[in-house]
């Protein structure tokens, strides 16, 4: 099969597999669907599961790739103009740990910015790492998190020269993107890698309206969701090596330790798949997808209540924005995000990705339309005519994260050696929990932190607001586990 980028490869494998009908004697038990819930059949059909079948050589092994998945991971690889592509079925938290466990050695030191997913924390445990925090910007008057700036990370590296790498989330999960470009230059001259959580941004490199991708800035390794804006299925996920400085023997061993040696085939299909649209459509699909943001965009600023940041307050910031994300500001409504949230799923059938205090994150992808954007705008419209609050006067701010680094994050997590004290008398102690408030959306604590005063008055004022903290182990954050 030529690699050609109308090509398939796995999709069609898997497809010429599935008409033959095949008598299995093999995993999956439920023998091409026969056994599957009827009330589940009668909703999906028969034909998915004759795609779902065992690793044997017609469809190739994601752990030793010699045919289609092969063909398919260099047509990804191709698409992207990376050295290397590897697919992922258990998603970009995957790739973010085998990012870590490939590029560096137990001990090493890493430049990290602290808005990182709860999997990026994994890789510094298994892996092994000291991490070295950068503070992400916070912007008040938006009330969203910017990301790290190119001066903040050559600031950094000159502080602590034994770094590896530096490690950023971009775009943020507001779509927020930094100087990726300037970036990259300031790692590569300094002899570090930089290492990139591009989950949310798979689409970049297929649009020329969007933020420069971190694949075309020159970063070392970067792992994309392709579900996630893309039309791959939930778990579909791909990690890019373009560097000669990272050994991809190494980095196939480390991926085939983390992944599931039962692969599901119609995930691989799809990530295929997803590949072949972006690179054949993508530019008339995602141009039909930008105008629906900005036309949403539009609207949503026009209501009374309800404010949309554009990108072009996000550039006079000194930042750029993927605006297929929608930060919906909700402060002026007097009402909590998160009651907001609960308003739009409950009474107008509008699932948004996430809320905070502040904001909706409202989610564009490849498969959006102009009438999913009327009825959100006209639902947000019904909600500021029926409800009103008490519009709250809370600023998005965050203490100090100066703390000691008492103990690398993998000590703490083997040692098991802990205890509870309360959150009041806790100042002093190394922390053995993570603890991220929403918003912003940044850890304010991490295993082996000395537990200060300043963030132990922080936790109390939040535990007395309607603000959710992620990594509280009760209902009501009293106490605090710590290292013995």
């Amino acid at each position: 099969m030529k690699k050609n980028q109308s090509n398939a490869p796995i999709f069609e494998t898997v497809l010429e597999h599935a008409k033959k009908r095949m008598v299995s004697f093999h995993t999956p038990g439920h023998k091409n669907g026969r056994s599957i819930d009827k009330k589940l059949l009668d909703f999906t059909g028969k034909k998915v599961y004759y795609m779902d079948v065992t690793v044997f050589p017609e469809v190739d092994s994601l752990h030793d790739p010699t045919g289609c998945i092969k063909q398919a991971q260099e047509l990804m690889a191709k698409a992207y103009r990376v050295e290397h592509s590897l697919f992922l079925v258990n998603g970009s938290s995957v790739g973010n740990e085998a990012m870590f466990l490939s590029a560096c050695k137990p001990g090493d030191s890493v430049i990290l910015s602290r808005n990182i997913h709860k999997s990026v924390l994994g890789g510094i445990i298994l892996a092994g790492i000291w991490p070295i925090w950068i503070q992400p910007k916070i912007d008040q008057n938006l009330d969203v998190i910017l990301d790290a700036e190119p001066d903040q990370i050559a600031e950094t590296i000159k502080k602590f020269p034994e770094a590896k790498a530096v490690f950023l989330t971009s775009p943020t999960y507001n779509g927020v993107t930094s100087d990726l470009l300037e970036i990259a230059n300031i790692c590569h001259e300094n002899n570090k890698l930089l290492l990139v959580d591009e989950a949310h941004g798979p689409h970049l490199r297929f649009h020329r309206d969007f933020p420069i991708s971190a694949v075309e800035a020159g970063a070392d390794m970067v792992v994309q969701s392709i579900h996630k804006i893309l039309s791959a299925m939930s778990q579909g996920s791909v990690l890019h090596v373009n560097s000669d400085n990272i050994d991809i023997n190494r980095v196939k061993k480390v991926v085939s330790m983390l992944q599931t040696t039962s692969p599901n085939y119609f995930i691989l299909s799809t990530i295929d798949l997803a590949r072949r649209q972006a690179v054949l459509h993508g530019e008339r699909l995602l141009g039909q997808v930008i105008q629906a943001a900005e036309y949403g965009r539009k609207k949503i600023n026009r209501l009374k209540t309800f404010t949309c940041f554009t990108r072009k307050d996000i550039r006079s910031r000194g930042y750029d924005l993927d605006v297929t994300k929608l930060t919906i500001n909700v402060t002026k409504t007097g009402l909590t995000g998160l009651k907001i949230e609960d308003l739009l799923n409950e009474e107008y059938n509008v699932q948004i990705d996430c809320a905070d205090i502040f904001n909706l994150i409202a989610i564009m992808g490849i498969g959006s339309t102009r009438a999913d954007v009327d009825r959100l705008v006209n639902a947000l419209e019904d909600i500021e005519k029926k409800y009103h609050g008490e519009q709250k006067n809370w600023n998005l701010n965050l203490p100090s994260l100066t703390t000691e680094m008492v103990l690398i994050p993998r000590d703490v997590f083997l040692s098991r050696e802990y205890k509870r004290v309360s959150l009041s008398k806790s100042v002093g102690h190394i922390s053995a929990q993570t603890l991220t408030p929403y918003p912003p959306g940044i850890p304010i604590l991490i295993p082996g932190e000395r537990i200060t005063q300043e963030i132990c008055d922080y936790l109390l004022e939040l535990s007395q607001k309607d603000i959710r903290i992620s990594g509280q182990e009760n209902d009501a954050l009293k106490t605090i586990r710590v290292v013995k």
